[in-house]
């Protein structure tokens, strides 16, 4: 299993799981792996749910998920017959209890598929579709690596945070079962992947349908966030979920390190008791390095 952890050489097959309409960063992501063809292959895009402001309920939130997905996919000319897969409707109810979804029976399938490497399987949200698979079919976890931006740092007091917390039975699948597991936390390491108004407006505004679309989403979001801030233009936002398809690209702008695997407790804590097995987890990240590959990419669309 340690030997699935170590940092990928050449090209990789990968699946996306992704609670796109959950805020504005899954979008990047999700088009920052499909641009990237030369070093990733995207097998299939899976909708996970989400409960926020912007959703619902759980189902509500994996519908919009799987509808901002095709709109996507349309501004850059790809099929989407075949590669999209809406997941669970709902969360885990209780540890050990999968829940059924085209998504969940997709990735068993694609992982049982005879591979000369491991299938990445790049979770940027509420991980149930990924944890419910495994959970149903534990022979996947011989044959995939899960890279799951969630959690806080395990040095940090709390672990809770967004992706996390919305489902603590699926989110503890991925520390418990002794699946390949790279964990890219929030607090002090992905959070650095922020940007601005400005920065946004010099790299998307009017270069293509697309790019003005994400620039929009950009503009509307920054207006809801700095509505009672004095200075908006001091005000940035995090693109958390490029972190996973960062480190795939080039493990070098997302430094990791190999780590027991701890264990989260009912308060949201991590405990780290011995004899773990061992998981990865990125410790820092090129913030000027990744948006730089990310925003040039983008540019080529036309």
């Amino acid at each position: 299993m340690q030997r699935m952890l170590e940092p990928p050489a050449g090209k990789v097959q990968v699946v996306l799981d992704t609670d796109t309409y959950n805020e504005i960063d899954d979008q990047y992501a999700v088009l920052y792996a499909l641009l990237s063809g030369g070093r990733i292959g995207v097998e299939a895009i899976y909708a996970a749910p989400y409960l926020n402001s912007r959703s619902t309920s759980p189902a509500d939130g994996m519908e919009k998920s799987y509808e901002e997905i095709l709109r996507l996919l349309k501004f850059i000319g790809h099929e989407a017959r075949g590669l999209v897969f809406r997941g669970s409707e709902r969360f885990l109810s209780g540890p050990g209890k999968p829940v059924d979804s085209p998504a969940m029976h997709d990735l068993i399938a694609k992982a049982m598929q005879p591979r000369t490497a491991p299938l990445y399987v790049l979770t940027i949200g509420c991980p149930v579709n990924v944890s419910s698979a495994i959970l149903a079919e534990p022979r996947i976890k011989d044959k995939i690596v899960v890279v799951w931006l969630g959690g806080a740092s395990l040095e940090w007091p709390s672990a809770g945070e967004f992706n996390l917390s919305q489902d603590r039975h699926a989110s503890r699948v991925l520390f418990d079962s002794g699946v390949p597991l790279v964990q890219v936390p929030t607090k002090n390491v992905s959070e650095h992947l922020r940007t601005t108004l400005p920065e946004v407006e010099f790299w998307l505004k009017g270069k293509s349908r697309l790019c003005d679309y994400l620039y929009n989403q950009f503009v509307e979001y920054a207006k809801e966030h700095t509505k009672d801030k004095p200075h908006p233009y001091a005000w940035s936002k995090v693109i958390w979920d490029i972190s996973v398809v960062a480190w795939l690209l080039n493990p070098r702008w997302v430094p990791s390190a190999l780590v027991p695997s701890p264990v989260l407790t009912d308060d949201f804590r991590w405990q780290r008791p011995p004899g773990r097995h061992t998981i990865r987890v990125a410790t820092d990240v090129n913030r000027d390095a990744v948006f730089y590959d990310l925003f040039t990419k983008l540019a080529t669309v036309r």
